[in-house]
């Protein structure tokens, strides 16, 4: 499939800040932003996946390729990590361009442990690398938004935050971080500004494990639905997850509740018993399924599908 070219003026006059955006999906994403017109903030710690050894050469590769094709953008190798770190970002994007419209939050790393072999370092290096560096970018840049009645907040979250066998770190924060786009969409919407979050499906550096990998879409197929969430064609939208997968966008449930039974008396244990597996039941986790299907190829010599 052909990539169409862009159009040079989908973000024209607006200025963005992306985290993560040295390499992969966060480097498509900022790209794809200066095509469209935007100024950048490119900001990438530079670390290696596992979140070791910082470097800052990552962002100002970007920023040259994006200056090079006439674009205008600046480098930054802020940790997301602490809030002096977000605060720079969101600051350096108001004192150099003038203005910030919208902040995408990429960045993150990766460390894998099933939950009964995971070791404190890897619960907190990746918490505080998704999680808790969406909610620092995030809280600093609606302080502006808010008082200027416009913005959009857009966070990286993953199919995978409906359960991991071998990342229950990493599950944990994009499930922690669609919570929060959520909560942030609540809070801001009288203020005009709108959040939302994109699961992606791409192949990157955090993804060679992955079953099927070599079947998954490029990252720069990801770039044209975040552009558009950061548009003013999107001004509508807000507290939703979207996949994207390359040639398919697909929308999440927002969470409720899908089933209920009430007792005419206190409950009990027994009574429990008694009636919630017939009458309530449980819902099937999801990637039981996929798992299932994984074990269900490899056992025929068939490739395995990626898992979302």
């Amino acid at each position: 499939m052909t990539r169409p070219q862009p159009t040079g003026e989908f973000l024209e006059g607006k200025v963005v800040a992306v985290t993560g955006a040295g390499r992969g999906i966060g480097r498509a994403v900022a790209l794809a932003c200066a095509a469209e017109g935007a100024s950048v903030v490119v900001d990438d710690y530079g670390v290696s996946v596992d979140g070791l050894s910082p470097s800052s050469a990552v962002a100002e590769a970007v920023v040259t390729e994006i200056t090079q094709a006439g674009g205008k953008a600046i480098a930054l190798a802020d940790s997301v990590a602490t809030m002096d770190g977000a605060e720079h970002i969101v600051t350096a994007a108001v004192d150099h361009f003038g203005r910030l419209d919208g902040v995408v939050c990429v960045a993150g790393i990766l460390r894998g442990r099933k939950l009964f072999e995971m070791q404190e370092d890897d619960w907190d290096a990746v918490i505080a690398a998704h999680l808790k560096g969406t909610f620092t970018v995030f809280r600093a840049a609606s302080a502006i938004m808010r008082q200027q009645r416009f913005g959009s907040l857009v966070g990286f979250t993953s199919g995978i935050h409906v359960g991991s066998v071998s990342h229950p770190n990493y599950s944990a924060a994009k499930g922690g971080i669609a919570s929060l786009v959520r909560s942030a969409a609540l809070v801001l919407h009288e203020y005009g500004v709108t959040a939302n979050a994109v699961a992606p499906v791409a192949r990157t550096r955090m993804t060679t494990d992955v079953p099927g990998v070599d079947n998954m879409p490029q990252p720069e197929d990801i770039a044209p639905l975040v552009v558009y969430l950061l548009s003013d064609a999107a001004r509508e939208i807000t507290g939703q997850i979207y996949t994207a997968a390359g040639s398919k966008i697909a929308v999440w449930a927002q969470p409720q509740e899908v089933r209920a039974v009430f007792a005419s008396e206190p409950w009990t244990p027994q009574r429990i018993a008694e009636v919630l597996p017939l009458t309530l039941g449980q819902e099937r986790l999801q990637m039981l399924g996929v798992m299932e299907e994984i074990a269900r190829a490899v056992a025929a010599g068939e490739t395995p599908p990626w898992v979302p």
